[in-house]
């Protein structure tokens, strides 16, 4: 997640299916919450001037109905269930990557609307309650508008600052927001600062095609581990209901 605030935009979605090989999918989310608010308080200072209110106006309400969603079926999912989602999301982004020059030459002509950002912002508020991966969706709708890169940078920054700090709420009924819960967010920060300030340095002096290459056949892997290990506790849960008592 450093990195990916350092310069490495994107990269930022593999920090949740890691921490989903080692604790559930719905606390690795809760875990990165607190780290994302403080580093979007500074992207929101350096950005407070460049962003698009319109784009605003037409994603957020859809983001809020996105985290309600999410919120809904995390409360009701076994961790089984989120863990199969995680992993396809994280499947998803890198197949929508590969695909992503296809994807904006079929939208080039592509302005902002109602429906569209309505729909575009649920899908992302739903992905990034998951599992912090709500950039996709809000790309596939804000990339094809081309924006001057100040002003997108600026949208993107408001929109998810605003996003994490909606999430704070539906963590905290979900009793995601414990003590031991926080102590690990508090040994991550300093990583994650750390790492923010190497993104700068590294994305200045090494090849960012092949780092993405890496970084993209990294994640799909990861997800693809997620969606066996989700579909295997996921079978075992079926199995276990299906025995007579």
């Amino acid at each position: 997640m450093g990195l990916a605030k350092g310069g490495f935009s994107g990269l930022g979605l593999i920090s949740i299916p890691l921490l989903c090989l080692v604790m559930p999918p719905v606390q690795a989310a809760a875990v990165m919450l607190p780290i994302l608010i403080v580093q979007d308080a500074v992207s929101v200072w350096a950005y407070r001037k460049s962003f698009d209110r319109r784009n605003l106006m037409l994603l957020l309400p859809g983001s809020v109905v996105g985290i309600g969603l999410g919120w809904y079926f995390a409360a009701r999912l076994s961790d089984a269930m989120v863990l199969l989602v995680v992993g396809l999301v994280a499947v998803g982004f890198v197949l929508i990557n590969w695909r992503r020059k296809a994807v904006l030459q079929a939208a080039a002509q592509l302005k902002p609307s109602a429906p569209l950002g309505f729909f575009w912002g649920s899908v992302a508020g739903l992905t990034s309650f998951v599992a912090h991966a709500g950039g996709p969706p809000f790309q596939v709708y804000v990339l094809p508008q081309r924006l001057p890169p100040q002003r997108y940078a600026g949208t993107n920054t408001m929109f998810f600052a605003v996003t994490n700090l909606v999430k704070v709420g539906p963590y905290a009924a979900l009793g995601q927001f414990s003590s031991g819960n926080l102590a690990v967010s508090g040994a991550l920060f300093p990583i994650a600062i750390a790492a923010t300030f190497a993104g700068v340095w590294l994305v200045r002096r090494i090849d960012a095609s092949r780092f993405y290459t890496i970084v993209y056949a990294l994640t799909f892997t990861v997800g693809l581990k997620l969606i066996w290990d989700g579909a295997f506790r996921l079978a075992g849960e079926l199995a276990l209901l299906q025995v007579p008592v």
